[in-house]
């Protein structure tokens, strides 16, 4: 083995996206869907079929580039129905046509930031936020069985406006995150932990890195969260899962 393949060898075993072939499980023409706020909306386009525009700048947008890539063959599909400034009462006002009626074969759920951080008219109380998000997963169950649910928790960082008064923000944040928590073992169902990803990734570099406010991602950021979402999903349904 030359020097030159050896050194390209170590380059692909250390690829965060190249270690597995994730979501093996998903077959031809299935669907995936991401749901949630502005972090998932990523300035998608609303109409139109221009696949540079359709999914966001996000990690929805990068996940469906690498699995849409690694798996040419399935022509699977990626929708994203993420809208900017969503709460989860805002996504239970739309679940049916935005969800249910696209029938999904994985559906990517990030929601909470702005439940959190809403003041006003706009706040919402902790029971309020888990018995709506419980009913969102309770009636996809129902009117999808078929369908393998991704959660993922809300997060914050330290820049911007929040940098100041993140120890008291965190502390409201952190009750989303349990309620996710709860959500996701009362349904089986797999959590991508984004605030631990970025909490480590703070040690490589500053917060401002990650996120540009403390609640939107960078580019770096958005690819940190597509790399734990892999992470994450291929470790709950491995790629031989029937």
């Amino acid at each position: 083995m030359t020097k030159l393949f050896k050194f390209a060898s170590v380059l692909l075993c250390c690829s965060s996206f190249a270690v597995a072939q994730p979501l093996g499980f998903l077959h031809k023409g299935n669907t995936l869907l991401f749901q949630g706020d502005s972090i998932t909306d990523g300035g998608r386009q609303r109409t139109g079929s221009d696949y540079n525009h359709i999914m966001g700048q996000d990690y929805a947008y990068i996940l469906a580039a690498e699995i849409g890539s690694r798996y040419p063959e399935r022509g699977l599909i990626f929708v994203n129905r993420g809208i900017s400034g969503d709460r989860v009462i805002e996504l239970a006002a739309r679940w049916q046509k935005d969800t249910l009626d696209l029938k999904p074969n994985l559906l990517s759920i990030l929601v909470g930031i702005n439940d959190t951080l809403g003041r006003g008219p706009r706040s919402e109380t902790i029971e309020e936020y888990e018995r709506t998000y419980d009913k969102l997963l309770a009636d996809t169950i129902s009117a999808l069985p078929g369908t393998r649910i991704v959660l993922g928790e809300p997060f914050l960082l330290p820049v911007g406006k929040h940098k100041d008064d993140y120890a008291t923000e965190m502390v409201e944040v952190k009750k989303r995150q349990a309620v996710v928590e709860r959500l996701a073992a009362r349904y089986h169902l797999p959590i991508v932990l984004y605030q631990d990803a970025f909490d480590a990734a703070r040690a490589k570099a500053p917060a401002d890195h990650w996120s540009w406010d403390g609640v939107h991602p960078t580019y770096a950021g958005h690819g940190l969260m597509a790399q734990e979402w892999l992470r994450t999903v291929d470790a709950f349904w491995p790629s031989d899962t029937k």
